[in-house]
């Protein structure tokens, strides 16, 4: 992610050792996304990921630190925190929060075809199910509660056609969220977060997931649209692909089968992500944080997206057997 912290080589090579890692060979900062500060380190042991953590606390980080471990331990090909001769997989840097993960083999498929997305579905969905007899709670941040705190601090940044919609599909996804049916989804924790650039492939097969620090517990449908619109979609329309979304959404299915609702509110849903993703883009474009390597992401975007999926919605239904 982007450098917030600037972090000495030597207490990068302190913390490892620590962690029973090795003696630190090469440290290289992360200059992708805007949330945390992250490096990859290597030593004689291997290739590892330092994390120090900007906007999560000391109190929250277990959840996401833990989610991890319980995926991994679940067969999910996830980063596996590392933990001291203690057990702690919490550690501090530069009086922040920060942990080291061990780093996936491959590359993001930032081009993905028809293949690439069924494998993240498939995944996707076994990373649910692997997930429902996670413990611990916590709320996805960035949800509804979220866009009702951050709407009216963006509203100066915008036009009035932006206003427009903004408050409008607001109004939309209070009313989805206080409805019989958004009820009745089915719900656990979720990576909330899983673009192309957080999926990794060795080669054609996929290799794993990363970046949980968006993770929360929210509905599965609503994980499921936030892959639709980044994995399955032409970029620089901000249209859906027929082919790749199909493949995605039956490949889940195939491992865990949506339910009735799931399939009749994925319409909303897919708006509901792409309003996140704006809502947040808006943010970070308008009201950045200092960091050594910043480069937000344009909210223009998503704008487009959130548009396509009011005025152009996308259902998917079961094939017939």
């Amino acid at each position: 992610m982007a450098v917030f912290t600037e972090v000495p080589p030597d207490e990068a090579a302190g913390l490892l050792a620590k962690l029973n890692l090795g003696t630190l060979q090469s440290m290289q900062g992360i200059n992708s996304g805007i949330e945390n500060t992250n490096y990859f380190v290597g030593t004689e042991r291997g290739d590892y990921v330092l994390t120090v953590f900007e906007r999560l606390s000391f109190e929250q980080l277990p959840f996401y630190l833990n989610l991890m471990q319980h995926l991994a331990t679940h067969g999910i090909p996830v980063p596996a925190p590392q933990a001291d001769a203690q057990g702690h997989i919490l550690h501090t840097l530069q009086g922040k929060p920060a942990a080291v993960v061990t780093r996936l083999k491959g590359r993001n498929q930032l081009a993905p075809q028809a293949a690439d997305c069924a494998q993240v579905g498939a995944m996707l969905a076994r990373m649910h199910l692997a997930g429902q007899d996670y413990a611990a709670q916590q709320p996805n941040l960035r949800g509804l509660a979220w866009w009702v705190e951050t709407v009216p601090v963006v509203k100066p940044h915008l036009t009035p056609e932006q206003t427009v919609l903004i408050e409008s599909e607001l109004r939309f996804q209070q009313d989805l969220a206080a409805s019989a049916d958004y009820a009745a989804l089915p719900t656990g924790p979720i990576h909330a977060d899983l673009f192309r650039d957080n999926v990794m492939f060795d080669g054609p097969h996929l290799s794993g997931f990363f970046d949980f620090y968006f993770a929360g517990c929210d509905t599965f449908g609503f994980d499921i649209a936030v892959c639709l619109n980044d994995w399955c979609i032409d970029l620089a329309t901000g249209a859906l692909d027929e082919a790749r979304a199909q493949a995605f959404v039956a490949a889940y299915d195939a491992v865990r089968p949506l339910t009735e609702v799931e399939q009749r509110l994925l319409p909303a849903l897919l708006r509901s992500a792409a309003m996140r993703f704006w809502l947040s883009r808006l943010w970070d474009f308008h009201l950045p944080r200092d960091a050594a390597m910043l480069q937000p992401h344009d909210p223009a975007h998503f704008e487009r997206v959130l548009t396509l999926r009011r005025d152009q919605p996308w259902s998917w239904q079961r094939a017939a057997a």
